[in-house]
């Protein structure tokens, strides 16, 4: 009987895929494990074991597996039950979810080599120029990779002339393996053991006499080794002597000392674990007892806590409660900012026990990660990291806490899997059977409904920690701060009062404006000609600091032009203005103040977050410009008051969400001011300070702002309402999108009627080159999700077919916010 493996590839291709293997393979092969199998004509991929079984397939010969990688699963079952829920739910392949949850050093890469075919080249007439040089370079060395070949004759189009050379019989094609993920391995040096005896440690030091060096050497190598007990870095040996390397070797080169390898992680915790005993206060301990009742009753629950209400000293006594039962915890943040303060909390409480997973990590680093979460390790109880951590393999979940649960950086745009990690965490929680604990100062819509529904259990705390007042909120309208001559640059004669009153009591200032760089247009005073992106339809942002225009979509780049490209004159200004223009002012307004940036920009390096914000926490800092990196959970003990520079922009933005997310944003980063014994101040900078959003957020009323936005949420058929299926479409070609788009839309609205809102262009149509045209299905509350999938996926399946609209992209966005 024949035995066979279905394999999840990490290619997006709907279905599983089928291979041959042995009786001794079906044992051996668990689901979870990776496996190299052949695909296509000449590639190898890293194929993830599904399940195996004794059908062969119907439309294809099933090859064999290339080789086993693994012992035992790099996957869980419960992950793959995960994945398969993402992939159903968010209309993905399982392939570009597990793509998504691996790291790469997981994958193993196939290249294409090309090795000599023995045969003596008598006569080197036949060969032409490139082809001759691949042949003497193969006579120095054995083989050569496609990269050495395009390197070798400095142009990209190699495959014709190593074509060429195969059927000349000169040269044999393979392709090799490479795993990518290499441990780290750390130096160590120890005494050879036969000479562990008192005689012959005598005998050796005797020896050594006429060798001070390494008599110094060695007396200090007993010394360090009797206050570790065991092996020494031979690096931690090499600084604590003042001897060269060639000393230490030579004691090696003898066989006194000993050298080996010891593999180790690469992220270590290096502090000390030194708050013990976390005390609660009543309002807190009302909160935690008022959880633990809703989640007899709810799976989800929502804490819904005022900013610097204390919610991290409640999840830390959750995660206290978990770990004394061997169980781990996931704790989800939106933002790799907001890891640096929070991981510094938790292991001043757990230590080691904290693991931190996230983009800024090398793939090493979260390939170490991951196998301690995997193996269920010491160092991996308490996981901490953004969304894509809701992927890791956890062996015994007890907890998931969400916290800024209605960030919209818990949403995945691009590329596939679009899922949003905190539905994600709900169900990953489910299949484990534990609860989940969201917390947000501001809850999403959604989720708020959710709990008012009675879905999810809600736990509300409407004062802060040590009674602390709320910050108080004053609105500047700054088109009669314009009109009286009141402004110096971007700031209000309110905004500097302020500032200078905050800065003269030592104390310190966070100033909010949400675009970086430092003005988004750069306009001819004499023709009215901005410079524009030539692959997206959006102006370019000017980067002072760089001195050149940049487009945000992306990532083209070009030096800043002395006179205009239309006109040709000199008379260029800037329109609008970002954080650098921000920072640029403050240093002329407050020259004694200490000024630092927090975007994009200044944050791009591993250690980006940790450095402005260590900065800023041991008062390096006085004034701290950023963009919503800065509004996002972060604790200042010293901060007095928040400038919003201009708050219209998020208001006016063409979005449904808009006005939720307006709220959200400017109470969040109001919520970072006075958060000690003295009480806040912010001011909102805005050309309309009688707009309702504004009102509710100067006077801290989360409850009339989910009233009347959910009045309209009805009235307008939007989630949490209705749901939603965003499709986009893209094409260089303008006309074709369009086309595509007509179609497309035509045919859902065969299936749904008058609930298919489009096709439209978004507000930017064009990005890198590609027309995208977006059409929107609404999907009521009683409606079948799963039918209107369904039917999605076959009208796309027929939308493919169609020979015209192949080169057409596709995107399916299932809840699209």
């Amino acid at each position: 009987m024949l035995h066979f493996v279905d394999v999840i590839l990490p290619i997006p291709i709907p279905k599983l895929y089928t291979y041959v293997i042995t009786e001794a393979e079906v044992q051996f092969l668990k689901p979870g494990m990776r496996v190299a199998v052949p695909f296509g004509k000449r590639k190898i991929f890293t194929a993830i074991v599904h399940h195996t079984h004794n059908n062969a397939p119907l439309v294809y010969e099933a090859k064999p597996i290339y080789q086993i990688l693994d012992e035992k699963p790099v996957l869980t079952q419960k992950q793959l039950e995960l994945f398969e829920w993402i992939g159903n739910y968010y209309l993905c392949s399982l392939g570009e979810v597990v793509r998504a949850a691996l790291p790469s050093g997981f994958l193993i890469e196939s290249e294409t080599v090309i090795k000599s075919a023995n045969l003596e080249v008598k006569d080197d007439t036949g060969l032409n120029d490139d082809e001759f040089l691949i042949i003497e370079a193969l006579q120095h060395q054995s083989s050569l990779s496609i990269n050495d070949v395009i390197n070798i004759l400095e142009k990209q189009r190699v495959l014709p002339v190593v074509n060429s050379l195969i059927e000349k019989g000169l040269i044999t094609v393979q392709e090799e393996l490479f795993e990518t993920y290499k441990p780290k391995l750390v130096k160590f040096i120890k005494l050879n053991d036969q000479y562990k005896s008192e005689k012959k440690l005598q005998l050796i030091l005797e020896q050594l006499s006429k060798a001070p060096k390494q008599r110094e050497v060695l007396l200090t190598f007993f010394s360090m080794q009797a206050k570790e007990k065991g092996a020494l870095k031979t690096s931690d040996l090499k600084s604590a002597v003042e001897a060269s390397d060639s000393v230490i070797k030579s004691l090696i080169d003898k066989g006194i000392l000993v050298e080996f390898d010891k593999k180790t992680d690469r992220v270590q915790f290096e502090g000390e674990v030194n708050e013990t005993g976390l005390k609660l206060q009543d309002f807190q301990q009302i909160a935690l007892n008022e959880i633990n009742e809703n989640f007899k009753q709810h799976d989800v629950c929502l804490l819904h806590g005022v900013t610097a209400s204390g919610k991290t000293e409640i999840y830390i006594q959750f995660i206290n409660q978990i770990l004394q039962q061997n169980q781990q915890v996931l704790y989800l943040v939106p933002e790799i900012a907001l890891t640096t303060q929070l991981v510094e909390r938790l292991q001043a409480h757990f230590g080691e026990q904290v693991a931190v997973f996230h983009s800024k990590y090398s793939n090493f680093e979260r390939m170490e990660v991951w196998n301690h979460v995997l193996e269920h390790s010491s160092k991996a109880q308490v996981i901490i990291g953004a969304r894509s951590s809701v992927l890791l393999p956890f062996k015994n979940l007890g907890l998931v806490i969400v916290d800024e649960e209605h960030e919209q950086s818990y949403k995945q745009f691009d590329p596939a899997p679009r899922y949003h990690a905190r539905d994600s965490a709900i169900v990953l929680a489910a299949i484990f059977k534990v609860k989940t604990l969201l917390g947000s100062a501001t809850p999403s819509l959604e989720s708020y409904f959710n709990a008012k529904q009675n879905k999810y259990g809600l736990v509300e705390i409407n004062q802060r920690y040590n009674n602390v007042l709320m910050p108080e909120i004053e609105l500047v309208d700054l088109k009669d701060k314009y009109k009286r001559k009141r402004m110096k640059g971007h700031f209000s004669d309110r905004l500097i009062e302020e500032i200078q009153e905050a800065l003269s009591n030592g104390l310190q200032v966070i100033l909010f404006q949400n675009r970086r760089g430092f003005a988004p247009i750069v306009e001819c005073l004499t023709c009215g000609h901005a410079p524009q992106c030539p692959h997206c339809d959006v102006s370019l942002t000017f980067h002072r600091y760089r001195n050149q225009l940049r487009c945000h979509y992306c990532g083209y780049n070009r030096a800043v032009p002395q006179q205009c490209d239309a006109c040709g004159s000199s008379h260029l200004d800037t329109k609008g203005f970002g954080t650098e223009q921000i920072e640029a002012e403050a240093k002329e307004l407050f020259p004694d103040a200490k000024v630092t940036r927090m975007d994009l920009d200044t944050t791009r390096g591993k250690y980006g977050y940790q450095k402005v914000i260590a900065a800023f926490e041991q008062h390096e800092v006085d004034i701290l410009v950023g963009t919503q990196m800065v509004t996002k959970g972060l604790d200042f003990r010293n901060v007095k008051v928040v400038g919003i520079m201009n708050a219209d922009n998020s208001l006016n933005f063409p979005d449904f969400r808009a006005h939720e997310r307006s709220f959200q944003l400017i109470t969040q980063v109001a919520g970072r001011a006075g958060r000690t014994d003295e009480r806040g101040k912010v001011l909102v900078q805005t050309f309309n300070p009688h707009h309702n959003i504004l009102q509710q957020v100067s006077q801290h009323k989360y409850y009339d702002m989910y009233a009347e936005q959910m009045n309209e949420r009805h009235n307008f058929k939007y989630p949490p309402i209705y749901r939603l299926i965003k499709i986009t479409l893209k094409h260089k070609d303008f006309n074709k999108v369009n086309l595509a788009a007509e179609w497309y839309a035509k045919s859902l609205r065969q299936f749904f009627g008058a609930y298919v809102l489009g096709p439209e262009f978004p507000p930017v149509s064009r990005i890198r080159n590609q027309y995208h045209k977006n059409i929107l299905i609404k999907i009521a509350a009683g409606q079948s999700v799963k039918k209107t999938k369904e039917a999605v996926v076959k009208i796309n399946n027929s939308f493919e077919s169609v020979k015209d609209f192949k080169a057409v992209r596709v995107v399916l966005n299932v809840d699209n916010y």
